[in-house]
């Protein structure tokens, strides 16, 4: 196979969720850039309409934004079968909206509802989005679904409890649906500390030092190294690969302490 088309997803049609901004929007430019189609899925639907824009604008590819919250059930089966009318087929899932108090998860003021809300984010989404996206994959003959993992999913961290389970769940999750719905492949991508607007929330200029200290590539993540891992899982180069967790970040462990 020649390189250019292990990269190729022109006739390839891509949903994003969370992709309004940071890693979402990246893998959703990184995606089209490589010809891709692109339905971008966020709450925030005017930064998604303008994210749309931009990447349709630079790509010259088939981009639309939808407004959904990945939380509510009915607006998640809607804006899939909207998306499927839009595109004609749906290829390539990229699981990306979540989150959670990282760093912030006081344990002894953790609550149900904080737990069944952080992992509705990152967890039941991935189930119902996939179970949503595996019909028409399956009817197009291709299927790629890349599941949004964290690095905190391997790695011990104070005050992070309910997030790092809600990730680890996601690993186990990406194995087992690798088995369950193949041939669709499922992959996830572990980023460690990625610049973004969540992390430069909680972020201060001590603990990037200390990051920095503990990763070999002396950098922190940019949104476009995820979005590159997130490229090769959805691509024809990684044909032969499901049911794996890559963890993209720079060779180290970067602790929020």
């Amino acid at each position: 196979m020649v390189t250019g088309k292990l990269i190729d997803l022109r006739g390839k049609a891509a949903v994003v969720t969370g992709a309004a901004a940071g890693i979402g929007k990246a893998s959703a430019m990184m995606l089209a850039r490589s010809g891709a189609s692109v339905a971008l899925l966020d709450r925030n639907y005017d930064a998604a309409a303008l994210s749309a824009s931009e990447i349709a604008s630079e790509c010259g590819v088939q981009t639309k934004a939808y407004r959904c919250d990945v939380l509510a059930e009915l607006d998640s089966e809607a804006v899939i079968e909207e998306a499927a009318r839009d595109f004609g087929a749906i290829n390539i899932l990229v699981n990306n909206a979540g989150g959670g108090g990282g760093g912030r998860e006081i344990f002894d003021g953790l609550t149900d509802d904080y737990l069944n809300k952080i992992f509705g984010l990152n967890v039941y989404s991935i189930f119902r989005f996939s179970r949503l996206c595996l019909p028409h994959m399956k009817r197009a003959g291709y299927g790629s679904i890349i599941n949004i993992s964290s690095m905190a999913s391997v790695m011990s961290s104070m005050n992070m409890s309910v997030y790092s389970a809600s990730k680890a769940a996601v690993n186990a999750l990406t194995r087992q649906m690798a088995i369950d719905v193949a041939p669709v492949r499922v992959n996830a991508v572990a980023p460690g500390a990625v610049k973004t607007e969540a992390l430069a929330s909680v972020l201060t200029e001590e603990m990037e030092r200390k990051m920095l200290a503990l990763t070999p590539l002396n950098r922190l993540g940019t949104p476009e190294d995820i979005a590159s891992a997130v490229l090769f899982f959805a691509s024809p180069m990684s044909s032969w690969v499901s049911g794996q967790t890559l963890i993209v970040s720079g060779g180290g462990a970067q602790v929020l302490e």
